[in-house]
């Protein structure tokens, strides 16, 4: 993080850019509509917080939940509450603000911080698959081959691969000329937005990113679709109904998450978006980065009964 900012600042520092701000749009509308929109993600963001920092601490203080299952739920908790909290607070601010600013190095931290957030996201759900994939199609070799120590070096990688995947291209796309104007009629910093406001084409960048950009979704969607394949191969082989039923459910709920996550961002990366309004590319964005993290808590407690059990323990709730 400190390599990050000081090569940031170093580069506008140095002659390539006159632009030292950036101008977010954020959503359009009068005074009372942005007043409406902080209290709306105002509250969105505060149960968002509540809900995974309380999934966290029910993994955390139950032994039952010290399973590699629930120890990949919980830090995937903690990990919604960090990548929330790379765009919204910045954005409820603009909507209080008159001059909706952003610094030159804040504004492409916040495009590392998120887009690396999100590849983190990616890595964490495929090893969910993995996990899963195990306990139901090898449910005897589980316990040796998933052991926590597993779990954490697993949870490692995805952590150095997430912020090692664009460090590269934050760098790349910060070197370009920024001479003016500095308007981002978006409410974060991203890709298509800021290369829009380069002074000099740069196709060589752009296409590096979405290549990139699409490797990472679609490879691991594979991985994801491909574990799920083989475990509802797996699952159809069992003979009781309430067997299929409880294998099922344990699966339910990473795969609702999936579709949600991916969804959008096949939406999004897969394909340059530069040609799509503004206002579809901020809906899009505003799904995968505040919605998922909002409704992921009630999809994973509420398909859950050791889950709601813990949350009731942690809540005092008999």
């Amino acid at each position: 993080i400190s390599f990050f900012f000081k090569t940031l600042e170093f580069i506008n520092n140095s002659k390539t850019s006159t632009v030292t701000e950036f101008v977010l749009l954020g959503f359009p509308g009068c005074q009372e509509m942005q007043s409406f929109l902080f209290s709306l993600f105002f509250v969105i963001y505060v149960f968002t917080i509540i809900g995974n920092g309380t999934i966290v601490f029910a993994v955390r203080l139950d032994k039952r939940l010290h399973t590699p299952m629930y120890i990949l739920l919980g830090k995937f908790a903690f990990l919604e509450i960090l990548y929330v909290t790379s765009t919204v607070p910045s954005m409820l601010v603009n909507f209080l603000s008159e001059r909706k600013t952003i610094s030159f190095v804040g504004c492409f931290l916040q495009f590392y911080f998120f887009t690396s957030l999100g590849t983190t996201e990616a890595y964490f759900l495929c090893i969910m698959a993995y996990d899963r994939y195990l306990a139901i199609c090898r449910p005897l070799h589980y316990p040796t081959i998933m052991t926590p120590q597993l779990c954490y070096i697993l949870m490692s990688f995805c952590w150095v691969f997430g912020f090692l995947s664009y460090s590269v291209s934050t760098v790349q796309l910060s070197q370009l000329p920024f001479c003016g104007p500095n308007i981002i009629n978006h409410f974060l910093c991203d890709m298509d937005p800021l290369m829009a406001l380069s002074c000099a084409p740069a196709p060589i960048t752009e296409i590096v990113f979405y290549i990139l950009s699409s490797l990472i979704i679609i490879l691991t969607l594979l991985y994801i679709c491909g574990s799920y394949m083989l475990l509802l191969i797996a699952v159809l082989k069992v003979p009781s109904a309430a067997g299929r039923q409880k294998a099922f459910s344990t699966c339910g709920s990473h795969l609702t998450v999936v579709c949600l996550f991916f969804g959008a961002l096949l939406a999004m990366y897969v394909s340059p978006t530069t040609d799509n309004p503004a206002a579809i590319q901020k809906i899009i964005t505003l799904f995968y980065s505040v919605v998922t993290p909002f409704l992921n808590p009630l999809i994973y407690s509420l398909r859950n009964k050791e889950m709601k059990a813990a949350l009731k323990k942690v809540l005092r709730i008999e």
